[in-house]
């Protein structure tokens, strides 16, 4: 085989990888935009606006307030034998409080919701695309963005940080079980220390963040979804098996890439 024929083939096979890369890109900024503008066009989708927030939103309460608390309470006991090798464990409100409203509350909120919400999405947006019924919206003039996306991108938005509220509160008073019930440490301190480190500008971070994750939770999500019938793997059971397993992974890793980003400017 001639040395240029041996070389194109790599070279091809990383340009074709790359114009991918740069279509999806292309293709995904695109669908976030229109369903962007879209939540401010008129009639405004009040009763989907209300569904979403109770399916994303409402839904997840359970699953955050578990997480919240196991979550806390680990952070009590990590933080209390940790603390104690140094006669400091009277800061373990500190730790915890800081450790949950700055990281592990909008992260894990963040995961959680992608699990139990994004990959529900994911799943139903692709069987509306096999079995064309966002084409007939489009047939009955419905813009399908709009219908489908918009509404959902909008309760996200809302619901990420009230959740992340949720857990971060729930998460604290998990610490105190195992921090003051369970270990000894004065209730008096351990929420004293919570009260005197927390400061407003760690909750604004903590909100922050969970305001993006929403975001790139539910455009993910939907994106795999709306977008199954363009997968290589197939159209149809397969299809919408690849797009949801894509929609949690690629969110998740999203999830930590831009928290790592989000914090470095807010640091």
């Amino acid at each position: 085989m001639p040395r240029l024929a041996i070389l194109e083939t790599p070279i091809s096979a990383l340009g074709r990888q790359f114009i991918f890369i740069i279509r999806e890109l292309g293709r995904l900024g695109i669908f976030f935009s229109r369903g962007l503008i879209h939540i401010f066009s008129y009639p405004f989708q009040m009763a989907k606006l209300i569904e979403q927030l109770y399916f994303i939103g409402m839904k997840s309460v359970v699953v955050v307030c578990l997480t919240g608390a196991f979550t806390g309470m680990v952070l009590g006991f990590q933080g209390y034998y940790t603390l104690v090798k140094f006669g400091s464990e009277g800061v373990l409100g500190t730790i915890v409080s800081l450790t949950l409203i700055r990281e592990l509350g909008p992260v894990l909120t963040a995961i959680m919701v992608t699990g139990r919400a994004g990959s529900a999405m994911a799943a139903e947006l692709g069987i509306m695309r096999i079995s064309e019924q966002i084409d007939a919206l489009e047939t009955m003039d419905i813009n399908s963005v709009r219908f489908l996306f918009s509404p959902r991108l909008l309760a996200a938005v809302i619901s990420l940080p009230l959740l992340t509220a949720l857990f971060d509160a729930i998460g604290i008073f998990g610490g105190y079980l195992t921090g003051s019930v369970l270990l000894g440490i004065s209730p008096g301190i351990y929420f004293y220390r919570t009260e005197y480190s927390v400061q407003m500008v760690d909750i604004n971070g903590g909100f922050i963040k969970a305001f993006v994750f929403g975001i790139v939770v539910v455009t993910i999500c939907c994106y795999q979804g709306y977008y199954t019938h363009l997968r290589k793997e197939g159209f149809g059971a397969k299809g919408v098996g690849s797009a949801t397993t894509s929609a949690v992974v690629i969110s998740c890793v999203l999830i930590l890439a831009t928290d790592y980003v989000l914090t470095s400017f807010l640091m």
